[in-house]
């Protein structure tokens, strides 16, 4: 019986197909994802961009000469070295020979197969004096060729090659190890033990436990679960919080701390610099006791957010720190965000009255925050100061001008191209060109609303506790774009106008004139009556006269009579019967109304079904490519001419009750709204019927005075009730029913019998 033998790869052939195989599987990926991506490209869209953005402090770092960097070499050299060790080992595995080929004696004899054996002799003898070894032949290959004329001549070795595909017969079954034979030998074993300890048990367990220990102290969205649990203390203990409190808290995060976060630092110098900042800032609170809200690392974090925010100039030592913190505070406040929401939700699920909700205000300072971080403003600032070239002192003549009343971005966009240049007289042309530039670039979203209750046979009808689904369809223009239509618009109007005003009078005298014309038509249609029949009234004679006329008429007379009579009679019955026929005909024009009506009504309700149907086919189209299609979180650049970081244009949509100061539902941040953008809301509907006024609000994280709000109404009805006899809840079956039918009608039957019978 043939054993099993396991070898080694002495060559290491078999080996080097492994190894081409592992240094593929890691090289290919590596390179794609991992080579430095083309510094020219970038150069080349930083030069598009450059008359919009080009006073951006993002946009002049990214010009600036950066600092030796030699990560992107060493990533080019280590990928390129990884690709000529796989080209290398594919052209050894291409020029190494295969050490197992099938044994085949025709083949070893250069025969076809199927030769006779006197072909079979005869090859023997010119390859036996070609290669024998007495003869100066190659001895491996003439023992070769012996044991091929064998395996064709002689029955037994013939019958093992057919058999076994060897003329020795069954052989030992060999498995073959791809790992080089040097291994397993004796003499390398401490150094293979040395190695498989250090890999296994030194370096990977490092490289997990170091992987492990990071992603436990991050969340999610890449902040530290410490700055989350600080963030819910105090928004929980501060119900609503406003600005200064916020700002408070923002700086709090484990973020800015150097003993969380390696990135931050903390210099001796700011004991000097921390507190001239403060007193030039004159309104920090350092009397509270809040531990980390008091910590060196938060205060100084809160003086270089509310430095940036008065837009001071700080010192050099300073502006690193103070750009690594406003990198970290869009990301910290939409955690804070998500926080006061989490909390919300807990509220309302709690029956207990001490666990209070963070107020509505309390989110949306976080949102101006965000707001104010990107724009490096204040408060209460004029929008008009994110524009370049536009400061506190040019501010008044723009704002506080008698013809123009300028508070807004919408409010200088909208005039028109005359009455700008003038109000900014100001600014020389080149200024006022770049204002116009960026001002155009501007983001301007419009909201389509519509509320529906979905997997309801009404989606239209909102009941008390269903769940309301508002889909708000995003759509993102530019200032530019917006206001030249609707300012083409007016001008389209502006001319025709005197056009229009006298068509408007000739339209005036025209329906004038044909109120006089209808006037008597009406007065005609009304006068037209139908003709009344005059009754024949008998003429009443003297006695004797009807006695003589009696006499000479006879029974001719009667019969005159009778015939007058008759004619009466069917004079009335004609009547009577165009009676009848008008109101059969009456009768069968109001039901052909009604059956028209009725399908009038039923190809309403069943366009109605299938509009309701595309739509709900649409909301499911919507889920699904929202769950497999991944969008860029890439939208638009923000021009902001103070933060450090190129920021993306990023939207919060939700929606409140202004009333009652409460969340409806949570906010969805929209992080890829580049054109058009579905967006679905849902919330449980009021308890109580009635009409609901709520508002839907659209806040940008980036500008300043670029926030839509659209009001929604709700109308809330009772819920139907519920029915107690469903015909799909009848459990009868179709055949008992059909025997209960029959069973009464024999009975009834019998019952008529039994009746008959008595009478008789």
């Amino acid at each position: 019986m043939a054993g099993q033998q396991f070898q080694y790869d002495d060559s290491g052939n078999t080996f080097f197909y492994f190894l081409t195989s592992f240094v593929g599987l890691i090289v290919i990926p590596a390179t794609y994802y991992l080579w430095p991506r083309d510094q020219n490209a970038e150069q080349i869209r930083l030069k598009n961009i450059r008359k919009v953005y080009g006073r951006c402090m993002w946009y002049r770092l990214r010009l600036l000469k950066p600092q030796p960097n030699i990560i992107p070499t060493v990533k080019k050299i280590v990928l390129i070295a990884g690709w000529a060790l796989f080209l290398f080992l594919v052209y050894k595995v291409s020029k190494t020979d295969r050490e197992y080929q099938e044994y085949n004696p025709y083949e070893v004899l250069n025969l076809d197969p199927g030769a006779t054996v006197a072909e079979i002799k005869k090859q023997y003898r010119l390859l036996s004096l070609k290669y024998h070894p007495d003869k100066g032949g190659d001895e491996v290959m003439f023992m070769r060729i012996a044991k091929a004329y064998a395996a064709l001549t002689d029955e037994e070795s013939r019958k093992n090659w057919e058999e076994f595909g060897n003329p020795d017969g069954p052989q030992a079954t060999s498995f073959g190890i791809a790992l080089p034979a040097w291994i397993v030998d004796q003499k390398n074993s401490i150094l293979v033990l040395f190695v498989y300890g250090l890999a296994f048990m030194v370096i990977l367990p490092v490289v997990v436990g170091s992987w492990w220990y990071r992603s436990i102290r991050y969340s999610g969205d890449q902040i530290l679960i410490r700055t989350t649990q600080i963030y819910t203390y105090f928004v929980y203990k501060t119900r609503n919080m406003d600005m200064k409190r916020l700002i408070m808290v923002l700086a709090g995060a484990s973020e800015f701390d150097p003993q969380y976060n390696k990135d931050a630092t903390s210099r001796p110098t700011d004991n000097i610099l921390i507190p001239q900042l403060i007193r030039e800032i004159g309104s920090i609170n350092l009397k509270k006791n809040e531990p980390p809200l008091t910590c060196p690392y938060s205060l100084k974090a809160r003086v270089l957010l509310l430095s940036h925010l008065a837009r001071m100039k700080i010192p050099e030592t300073l502006e690193e720190d103070q750009q690594f913190m406003l990198k970290k505070c869009p990301a910290l406040l939409q955690e804070m965000v998500n926080v006061i929401c989490q909390l919300i939700i807990m509220a309302r699920s709690r029956e207990e009255r001490e666990f209070r909700a963070p107020t509505l205000a309390s989110l949306e300072n976080c949102m101006k925050l965000s707001q104010m971080a990107v724009q490096g403003l204040q408060q209460f600032k004029s929008p008009l100061l994110q524009l370049p070239h536009i400061e506190e002192d040019n501010l008044r003549r723009v704002s506080n001008h008698k013809k123009y009343k300028i508070k807004t971005i919408q409010d200088l966009v909208s005039l028109k191209e005359p009455d700008r240049h003038s109000l900014l007289h100001f600014l020389e042309d080149e200024k006022y060109e770049e204002v116009m530039a960026v001002l155009g670039s501007f983001p301007y979203v419009t909201m389509d609303i519509k509320s529906q209750v979905l997997d309801d046979e009404d989606s239209n009808n909102i009941t008390v506790g269903s769940l309301v689904t508002v889909l708000v369809k995003l759509t993102r223009q530019t200032m530019a774009e917006v206001f030249e239509k609707e300012q083409s618009i007016c001008a389209a109007e502006e001319q025709p106008a005197e056009d229009g005003q006298s068509d408007a009078n000739k339209n005036k005298t025209k329906a004038g004139w044909q109120q006089k014309s209808k006037g008597p038509k009406k007065t005609a249609k009304s006068k037209k009556k139908k003709p009344l029949k005059k009754k024949t009234t008998p003429v009443t004679l003297p006695q004797s006269k009807q006695q003589k006329q009696k006499q000479a008429n006879g029974v001719v007379g009667n019969e005159a009579v009778v015939k007058e009579d008759e004619e009466e009679v069917s004079d009335k019955g004609s009547d009577s019967e165009e009676e009848e026929t008008n109101r059969d005909s009456q009768s069968e024009k109001d039901d052909g109304s009604d059956r028209e009506s009725d399908r009038e009504q039923d190809e309403k309700q069943n366009k109605d079904d299938e509009a309701e149907w595309q739509e709900l086919q649409q909301s499911i189209q919507r889920k699904e490519r929202a769950l497999l299609e991944t969008k860029s979180k890439i939208t638009h650049p923000v021009y902001s001419l103070y933060f450090p970081e190129e920021k993306q244009e990023w939207w919060w949509l939700y929606i409140a009750d202004r009333k009652e100061q409460t969340l409806i539902s949570m906010p969805y941040h929209v992080c890829t709204l580049k054109e058009t953008e579905e967006v679905e809301l849902k919330f449980p509907a009021p308890g109580k019927p009635g009409n609901y006024q709520y508002t839907v609000f659209l806040r940008s994280d980036s500008y300043m005075g670029l926030d839509q709000i659209k009001p929604l109404k709700l109308e809330v009805h009772e819920a139907k009730p519920v029915p107690e006899n469903h015909p799909q809840w009848d459990t009868a079956i179709e055949g008992d029913e059909d025997q209960e039918d029959s069973d009464g009608f024999e009975d009834s039957f019998e019952e008529e019998e039994e009746e008959e019978e008595e009478d008789d």
